[in-house]
């Protein structure tokens, strides 16, 4: 591969959010694709703390009906918003496939749990590179409500729940980002 590729694929990476989605249907090879390079990300002492969760098609409308329902138990009361519950609810619909991201916690604790957070993350970095390599857009969302979807679930012992990933053909095909200047942020120490 071409560096010029890779440094490409990694500067076009975006969290596009669902209502930017078409209606377009992803190809489940391309889903499949995304999360075989996931599990190639790296691991401490080879934990493979990553596990995935695919919801598609009906699937999606009873994860969106859990999802408002908990927000609601979440905040009954003053802090409850009929909009925020009608977004949580169009974000899940509006997308053609969530996959939940769900952190297996090494039985055997042999590496600290934020190794495992990062070996977890980097399996989403992977799954969104591949995303945004193939014309998709996706978005990472970790709401308040994930320990509920972890026990909705019935996650066995040791997995929890760390968020969901919206995909979709995104509308907008360039969307622009910046990043400071690398050089604010790193010290060259060579002597």
């Amino acid at each position: 591969m071409q560096p010029e590729v890779l440094n490409h694929v990694i500067r076009r990476r975006r969290s596009i959010f669902p209502p930017l989605f078409s209606e377009e249907p992803v190809a489940r090879d391309v889903i499949l694709q995304m999360l075989e390079n996931a599990n190639w990300a790296p691991t401490h002492r080879r934990t493979e703390p990553w596990r995935f969760q695919v919801f598609r098609g009906e699937a999606l409308h009873r994860l969106a009906r859990f999802m408002t329902e908990a927000y609601a138990e979440q905040h009954a009361g003053p802090t409850f918003s009929e909009a925020k519950a009608a977004k949580i609810s169009k974000n899940i619909l509006r997308s053609d496939t969530v996959i939940i991201i769900i952190l297996q916690r090494d039985r055997e604790e042999r590496v600290p749990e934020w190794e495992e957070i990062a070996a977890l993350s980097a399996a989403v970095q992977n799954l969104w590179l591949t995303a945004t390599a193939y014309g998709l857009g996706g978005y990472w969302s970790t709401p308040g409500t994930l320990p509920a979807l972890t026990d909705w679930l019935a996650l066995p012992e040791g997995q929890r729940c760390m968020g969901l990933f919206y995909l979709g053909h995104p509308q907008l095909v360039d969307v622009t980002s910046e990043r400071g200047p690398v050089d604010d942020k790193v010290i060259w120490v060579e002597s």
